[in-house]
């Protein structure tokens, strides 16, 4: 059957996903229109693509033990000098994308994997572009702001086109929409807050 290239991520719902993806056009990113707005989960990953029914089933198993959480987005930061990335900052619900993100690549699981850097829940707004271009970038989503509860997350394979495309949603199971218990949520955002 071969192989699929897949991710996982948190789509930033409208008008901000919308808002975000052009803007991110504008600084000349060529991706920008073949990439939907997200906090990625588990990065592109190659699998068999006979593996996908198992990988279904551990995301929906992932997703219905899982409460929604508040997402904040604020301000800008950049990956720069070790990768050419400038991001908008998760400022609130950090904590809930890193134990959503642990889950879903756990280590007896179909999505199991290696990252090349720690997990830094991020929403890229321009990658790969001129420098000049990344300092615009930065500079001018330097007061965006925008929140929302997130409800679940999605699966996505890439195109031979390089595009990226929702193969299923995944919403998170019914309960209290309190998200991760204070002890665990608190360090993580406070860190993340310091950042900005």
């Amino acid at each position: 059957m071969g192989t699929v290239t897949l991710g996982v991520s948190i789509a930033v719902p409208e008008p901000y996903g919308s808002q975000l993806q052009e803007l991110r056009a504008g600084f000349g990113d060529a991706a920008a229109h073949g990439i939907p707005t997200h906090v990625t989960l588990v990065p592109p990953t190659e699998v068999e693509a006979d593996r996908l029914p198992e990988i279904r089933a551990h995301l929906a198993a992932v997703a219905a033990a899982f409460h929604g959480f508040p997402m904040r987005l604020a301000g800008t930061g950049t990956f720069r000098p070790l990768s050419p990335v400038v991001f908008v900052q998760v400022v609130e619900g950090a904590a809930g994308c890193t134990r959503l993100q642990g889950e879903v690549r756990d280590p007896d699981g179909p999505l199991s994997r290696e990252l090349a850097f720690p997990y830094h829940p991020h929403v890229t707004v321009a990658h790969g572009i001129s420098e000049e271009a990344m300092d615009l970038a930065f500079t001018a989503l330097s007061e965006y702001a925008a929140e929302w509860v997130c409800e679940g997350f999605a699966l996505y394979e890439q195109g031979s086109d390089g595009v990226w495309r929702k193969l299923r949603e995944y919403p998170f199971g019914t309960g209290p929409t309190t998200g991760v218990p204070a002890q665990l949520g608190s360090p993580t955002d406070e860190t993340v807050r310091r950042r900005s």
